[in-house]
């Protein structure tokens, strides 16, 4: 019998009540269809704060600024302009007077992002706002001003296995980079190629995909995965499409539609002998089929290898701020003894540390500012995308 959706509080008074007139717990929550686990949790939630207890709770996180009452927000922008001198941990402590204890009160990092949001905080690096789901897009003049990658929906095999074809074009030439055969889609691979690639071709601008797996990820801060992240760190600028369009990486998508026609019916019998089907259509693609686009001539006739050579990760140094932490593989860095929870995309990664408020540090990946922080809720307070916005790559 599990918890009517309708009214999740009314079940667990009736949960209670069979408690507390002496019923045991596995057999109450047997009927119930919950765990015993659940079970003493709910009692003894009941036990410890009452009915009140039994309300439902927002698992959502209570301090990030997107999230906060929008009466709580504009209080704070006005007790900013009231007290144009005053930082976050003062306005804070200013509604800790005004609500007296009606509301909670926002951390002291989430009062610094929003007057950062609200341009409050003249000392902060001025940020474009770029909507969560996609990011400005640009137009490739030049070979290698934008790399596309994707990988083509999977198909199976005459073995029965699945093949996920990755694909890599240069938007400017159409010529087509990479095309390899893998039997998933694990993040490894994809680095692997890449790497390849980009010892073979040199470094692009800026590569462009959508915000799938290996490329994305949901969990990621900012939806940045490792291999993103390894992007970065090369100089290289992430661009990504609006989930639902297609179109936004439409020279890409048409080759596609001529790959999955000319090299995939029928598959291959199995892995190799797919590969080598996808090798025999990347060179006739790059140096035999004509392209309209092209005025007729063939990808291999426009395109040239980037004069930004692979030399490896360069190093990173942060001269603007006060220290610098490594990510641990935890997701973490150390700071006065505490361990404060970044993302595990960055392990491995040297942050940048500032302290720009009394009591609240600035966190910088490169030349992208992450959020803020303060020790006391040991978590980083987003603010908006830095990564939406097209910067001049590293040198």
């Amino acid at each position: 019998m599990p918890w009517k959706e309708t009214s999740v509080m009314e079940e667990r008074l009736r949960f209670v009540a069979r408690l507390l007139e002496g019923e045991g717990m596995s057999d109450v929550c047997r009927e119930f269809g919950i765990s015993r686990k659940t079970g003493y949790k709910i009692f003894n939630r009941y036990k410890d704060e009452g009915l009140e207890a039994l309300t439902d709770r927002s698992r959502r996180p209570v301090r990030y600024a997107n999230q906060l009452p929008e009466p709580v927000e504009a209080m704070i922008v006005s007790c900013k302009k009231n007290k144009p001198h005053w930082g976050a941990r003062k306005i804070r402590e200013l509604l800790v007077r005004k609500l007296a204890g009606d509301v909670r009160v926002p951390a002291q990092s989430t009062v610094h992002a929003i007057l950062d949001r609200h341009g409050l905080v003249t000392h902060a690096r001025k940020r474009q706002r770029h909507r969560a789901e996609g990011t400005a897009l640009s137009q490739a003049l030049m070979p290698n001003d934008l790399w596309c990658a994707d990988f083509k929906g999977e198909f199976k095999l005459g073995d029965g296995r699945y093949c996920y074809p990755l694909t890599v074009t240069d938007q400017a030439s159409r010529f087509l980079l990479a095309c390899e055969a893998f039997e998933s889609t694990r993040e490894q691979g994809v680095f692997d190629a890449f790497r390849r690639l980009f010892a073979e071709r040199g470094l692009p601008t800026a590569i462009r995909s959508d915000n799938g797996l290996p490329f994305a990820s949901p969990n990621g801060l900012y939806n940045l995965s490792k291999l993103s992240v390894w992007w970065l760190r090369l100089g290289i600028t992430l661009e990504r499409i609006r989930p639902g369009h297609p179109q936004e990486n439409g020279r890409h998508e048409r080759m596609h539609l001529t790959l999955k026609k000319e090299a995939t019916r029928p598959p291959g019998k199995n892995i190799l002998q797919q590969q080598a089907r996808f090798d025999a259509f990347l060179s006739e693609f790059n140096t035999e089929r004509p392209h309209e686009a092209l005025a007729m001539k063939a990808p291999a006739d426009i395109y040239t290898a980037s004069s930004r050579p692979y030399r490896g990760l360069p190093e990173i140094t942060y001269p603007f701020h006060d220290r610098d932490a490594l990510v641990t593989n935890c997701g973490r860095i150390c700071m006065h003894r505490k361990k404060i929870n970044i993302s595990t995309v960055l392990a491995g990664q040297k942050l940048g540390i500032k302290e720009v408020d009394d009591g609240i540090w600035l966190i910088s990946f490169m030349h992208y500012d992450l959020g803020y922080i303060d020790l006391e809720q040991r978590t980083l307070q987003t603010i908006d995308n830095p990564f939406g916005t097209r910067l001049s790559p590293m040198s």
